[in-house]
């Protein structure tokens, strides 16, 4: 009873941080964050600041609602065609805590060897999914026009709109916020910053307090869940990830959770990787709930590129893991680079930093640095 008290007052909280943050930048006003939204107007530089940002944070669902906060901001929002790279790099981006999880295995071969690929299978499929739907994406908008049309039919029946009562609880929670910053600060522009600011603190600590909370009433549970699916087929295991990440509003829980166990042989990376691919699935719910916080005049927008997300990880599982030749190429990628790691244990070290730091700081820092000359 305590536990659910705490997850819905911390999920209050984190709705309420969303919201600040379009609330934020309506205080911020017109052309602030021009610049910005230049730079990620390059859907390759998008995808390289979605990769970095959820890096940092070490949580796509973090990265995600505040790309939906940033959608759904009623000044200058980005446009939903500019953040789509971003979610799509959101979602390679947390693939990194499985991987560095598997290297607590390196000191011991064979066990490494399964575990670092149980955790890269997962790398592979989130960028076969990006080298296929990103261009894709790009020449048709396939992705933000199912999601526009969902949006369409969601926010209105019959053609009659109606005014949440939960939004209006959340637009209520942001107001002592911003009276406490307007008393304390001089001027609407560090009223403003402030407010961004704490918004997103909010978002970071109050998905992190979920996470923990659901993680410790619902770890057994999700072994046992997996224990199950694996028993079964590989649909029954998309469905397991898919309601294990729900439980905890991580995806990263439930990957992390499958490299011990492919360590220790318990469990073989064929039947790892469907439930990778419902985690992938299920961590999209974080994105529809942030897209209920929004509250003004562009919160369908919000909506939409959560959508977006959905529709992403549902197609990338549709188009590639039905068909055993296509599905087999993560698989066979993932040994490969194992046995790679297996020869020379730096070379998982220099993987995990090149390709989820390094190279999207260079690549958008050189970007950056171009648009300034």
């Amino acid at each position: 009873m305590v536990r659910a008290a705490a997850v819905i007052t911390l999920l209050y909280l984190f709705l309420v941080g969303v919201n600040g943050l379009g609330s934020g930048f309506r205080l911020l006003g017109e052309g602030v964050l021009d610049s910005f939204f230049a730079a990620t107007e390059n859907p390759f530089i998008g995808l390289m600041v979605g990769i970095l940002a959820t890096t940092l944070v070490q949580s796509s669902s973090v990265t995600t609602s505040l790309i939906v906060g940033l959608v759904a901001a009623p000044v200058n929002p980005i446009p939903i065609e500019t953040a789509v790279p971003m979610i799509m790099g959101a979602n390679i981006g947390t693939t990194v805590t499985n991987t560095i999880a598997s290297l607590a295995h390196i000191s011991r071969r064979e066990e490494f060897r399964r575990a670092f690929a149980v955790a890269t299978v997962h790398d592979f499929f989130n960028y076969m999914c990006v080298i296929v739907l990103l261009p894709l994406e790009l020449m048709t908008g396939f992705m933000r026009r199912s999601a526009t049309t969902l949006t369409s039919m969601l926010s209105g029946f019959g053609g009659a709109d109606y005014e949440s009562p939960i939004r209006g609880i959340i637009r209520a929670g942001g107001v002592p916020i911003q009276a406490t910053l307007t008393a304390l600060l001089p001027s609407e522009r560090a009223i403003a910053i402030a407010y961004i600011l704490v918004s997103a603190a909010m978002i970071f600590l109050t998905l992190m307090g979920i996470v923990s909370v659901m993680r410790a009433s619902m770890q057994s549970r999700i072994e046992a869940l997996v224990s199950r699916a694996l028993a079964r087929n590989a649909f029954l295991a998309i469905a397991v990830g898919i309601v294990a990440t729900v439980m905890v509003q991580s995806s990263s829980i439930t990957t992390s959770l499958l490299v011990p166990l492919a360590g220790a042989g318990v469990l073989a990376l064929e039947h790892a990787f469907p439930v990778t691919l419902g985690a992938n699935i299920g961590t999209t719910v974080t994105a529809l709930l942030a897209a209920l916080a929004a509250t003004d005049q562009n919160a369908a927008a919000g909506l939409t590129i959560a959508l977006v997300h959905l529709i992403f990880n549902l197609t990338g599982t549709l188009l590639i893991y039905p068909f055993e030749p296509i599905r087999r190429i993560p698989i066979m990628m993932a040994r490969r680079l194992a046995d790679v790691a297996l020869r020379s244990r730096w070379w998982a070290i220099a993987y995990v930093m090149i390709l989820f730091y390094v190279a999207p700081a260079v690549v958008a820092g050189i970007h950056e640095w171009m648009i300034l000359r």
